[in-house]
């Protein structure tokens, strides 16, 4: 399930963003790669302890905190810090798949990815090439979006980042510990509060049928959540 949350960053925002990023210390990405990964990898990362990147970071994760489709959708119990990377110059990243299990040496603790996120922070129109191409049961999909948008997908899926072979392209990574480890559940759950979020617009706040409904969208959350 591939989930599009517009608008996570406002126009303002992206551009303060990238007026930081844009003359930070870059370094290369390769760096960060697992021994398989290296040898598909070739962009830019700002480093973990940077302090562009840790104050940046922090603002992205207040606003995940605070968005209701990110809540809905991904059930996040723990939320590894935003990596900001720029691909130029043909930069790419090979198809792989995101490392199951995640130790942040620094901040001492681990985290299982169950989810991804991409939250671009470069116009479509700025950059030729690097779509995030996500495999998905019917095919490969390709994730181009708007500066301050961002796309939630299921740490599962294989991915890659095409070639970019002109301008800049920068975006924030992070991944998510949920709640639900079992995507299919989690998929179940937010689409049931979604529909649940729908219906009630239009009843009474004491309407039976809803609270039916979310009677049962806890008792599931409860039966799948994590020990």
């Amino acid at each position: 399930m591939l989930v599009i949350i517009e608008k996570l960053l406002d126009g303002d925002e992206v551009n303060v963003f990238r007026k930081r990023l844009v003359p930070a210390d870059w370094i290369d990405g390769a760096q960060t790669a697992g021994t398989r990964s290296v040898a598909v990898k070739q962009n830019l990362q700002l480093d973990r302890s940077d302090p562009v990147a840790r104050e940046l970071g922090n603002t992205i994760l207040r606003k995940l905190g605070n968005n209701p489709l990110f809540v809905s959708a991904s059930l996040a119990e723990t939320i590894w810090p935003p990596v900001f990377n720029l691909y130029q110059d043909g930069g790419h990243y090979g198809t792989h798949v995101d490392a199951a299990l995640m130790r942040h040496p620094e901040e001492n603790f681990s985290i299982r990815s169950d989810l991804s996120a991409t939250l671009f922070l470069s116009a479509p129109e700025d950059y030729d090439g690097g779509e995030l191409l996500i495999e998905e049961a019917y095919g490969a999909q390709p994730v181009k979006l708007e500066a301050g948008d961002l796309v939630l997908y299921p740490s599962t899926s294989l991915h890659q980042v095409t070639p970019v072979t002109s301008g800049q392209r920068i975006c924030a990574i992070m991944w998510m510990q949920s709640a639900i480890a079992d995507t299919q559940a989690r998929t179940m759950l937010f689409e049931l509060d979604q529909s649940i979020q729908s219906l009630s617009r239009d009843r009474n706040t004491d309407d039976p049928d809803i609270d039916r409904l979310i009677h049962v969208y806890h008792n599931l959350l409860r039966r799948w959540a994590n020990p």
